[in-house]
């Protein structure tokens, strides 16, 4: 580990050429290299988070529409933390600092959800990071300790590149056949049928994102595949495995340092979920569920 910043004390795996830095605040994955090539676009180290680069998102991913919801009949007022467009935005861990237990190539941080204003139930989250050969690994779990059952969703806010490309050459495929609409506070409206060229592949410079995805195609071994290819082949993929059926696509030019950013963002329920309820699931007292994701270059 080295020193601390706005983001908490970094942590520094490494196995063989690939090496990663997650940071304790958000538990975020803020790099991960392969042989000197980034595969998240880097920011500076004395900087806060840009764009919830690589945080982790619970109880809720994205947007709950002026922070209110319907919690089985009882209304519950959260906190707006996106006074922009008068929402609750990502969940109640964005900002806390993780405690972390780390081996060289690993690390598993750990934080708690406590009851408060709008969320009256106590969550054990925890996230390990485990470098592979290609990439790296993600499991999370979430856990309830309350005693009522707790309605849960969880997100994952990865940005990626091929560092040593021009982003806008790189070809970006999502396998999706169904998008969401959204209105000006980027809150769902209805769905429709996805654009089939995202399906076969548009150039990165050619798109323009904020949009989240369901009704993704899974290979035969259940994984969702979501790729980033190179001009001279080099494919980038990040994979998500069961519970995670939606996706956000986010493309930006306010990425510090970078002219154009890309986040894929695998979710297990879309924007305002807490009140459609798509996607939530509602966790018996101590039970448990365990989510994986992860990102290979290949």
């Amino acid at each position: 580990m080295n020193s601390a910043s706005p983001t908490g004390t970094q942590v520094d795996l490494r196995f063989g050429d690939v090496t990663a830095q997650i940071a304790q605040v958000g538990a975020s994955l803020r790099s991960l290299r392969i042989g000197g090539v980034d595969l998240v676009p880097t920011y500076p180290l004395d900087i806060p988070t840009p764009s919830c680069s690589g945080v982790v998102l619970a109880p809720w991913p994205n947007r709950v529409r002026d922070g209110l919801w319907d919690d089985d009949g009882t209304a519950r007022q959260l906190a707006i933390t996106e006074p922009k467009f008068t929402n609750a935005s990502h969940g109640l861990l964005r900002f806390v600092a993780y405690d972390i237990d780390q081996t060289d190539a690993a690390a598993t941080l750990s934080a708690t959800i406590v009851p408060q204003t709008g969320y009256p139930y106590q969550i054990e989250t925890s996230v390990t990071y485990l470098l592979t050969e290609t990439g790296i690994d993600v499991i999370h779990v979430l856990a309830n300790r309350s005693s009522e059952p707790a309605p849960v969703a969880l997100g994952t806010h990865p940005f990626v590149t091929i560092g040593d490309v021009d982003p806008h050459d790189l070809v970006l495929r999502v396998p999706a056949a169904t998008m969401f609409d959204t209105d000006e506070r980027m809150l769902p409206t209805g769905t429709r049928p996805a654009d089939a060229a995202l399906r076969d592949g548009i150039r990165l410079g050619d798109a323009s994102l904020d949009t989240g995805f369901t009704d993704l195609a899974r290979d035969d071994d259940g994984l969702v595949r979501h790729t980033l290819t190179a001009p001279d082949g080099r494919r980038l993929t990040v994979w998500q495995g069961e519970g995670f059926d939606y996706v956000q696509v986010f493309t930006t030019d306010k990425y510090p340092g970078h002219d154009l950013a890309l986040a894929i963002e695998p979710m297990t329920a879309p924007a305002d979920a807490l009140n459609s309820g798509l996607g939530i699931r509602r966790l018996a007292p101590d039970e448990s569920w365990t989510l994986r994701w992860g990102i290979a270059l290949g």
